[in-house]
């Protein structure tokens, strides 16, 4: 099994790529040993040294390191063991846990926000080995929150990132939006 490694505009997360799926059926984020209980995968990899934290897209697995432990060049075999040790044992992503219903009923402009994100952010941001969650959407104010995952979350980048792009983009498309806001 061949896995690449791709750098993150986050110098604290470095991005795998098994070539394989990892959750098409949603993205999971773990930041605490406790969460990747969830997951055989993220809880080997919180086994190992300095690991701080997991997550899991639709087709790579991206590993945040403590901002102040070991360098890449001594976390990525072990990293890649694990991941590789993971396929080769042919266990499951997750472990039969219950998914979160989302009941809620959209207005018409948190709707189509969500779809802009789908369709036009979530993808770009996926490439950096993260993810963009809506989170609300107050519509007095048109105050936009969203929060960032994997490799964003934390990303010296990420304001940059939300101001210039994901904000410019909202206003432009959702005249509602007046302003993008980090949920931390």
């Amino acid at each position: 099994m061949f896995i690449q490694t791709e750098p993150t505009p986050n110098p604290n997360v470095l991005k795998f790529l098994p070539g394989r799926d990892v959750a098409p059926d949603g993205v999971r984020e773990f930041l605490t040993i406790d969460q990747a209980t969830a997951s055989p995968l993220a809880e080997a990899l919180f086994q190992l040294e300095d690991v701080a934290g997991v997550f899991l897209g639709a087709d790579y697995v991206s590993v945040t390191k403590a901002a102040h432990g070991l360098d890449w060049s001594d976390m990525k075999a072990p990293i890649l063991t694990v991941i590789m040790d993971h396929y080769a044992s042919g266990a499951a992503m997750l472990r039969d846990v219950e998914a979160e219903a989302d009941t809620s009923e959209d207005s018409e402009v948190v709707a189509e926000i969500k779809a802009l994100l789908d369709s036009r952010v979530r993808p770009a941001v996926a490439q950096d080995g993260g993810d963009i969650l809506f989170d609300a959407f107050d519509e007095e104010t048109g105050v936009l929150s969203l929060r960032m995952r994997g490799a964003c979350a934390g990303c010296p980048s990420s304001s940059a990132t939300l101001k210039s792009g994901v904000e410019q983009m909202m206003k432009h498309y959702v005249p509602e939006v007046t302003r993008v806001e980090q949920v931390i």
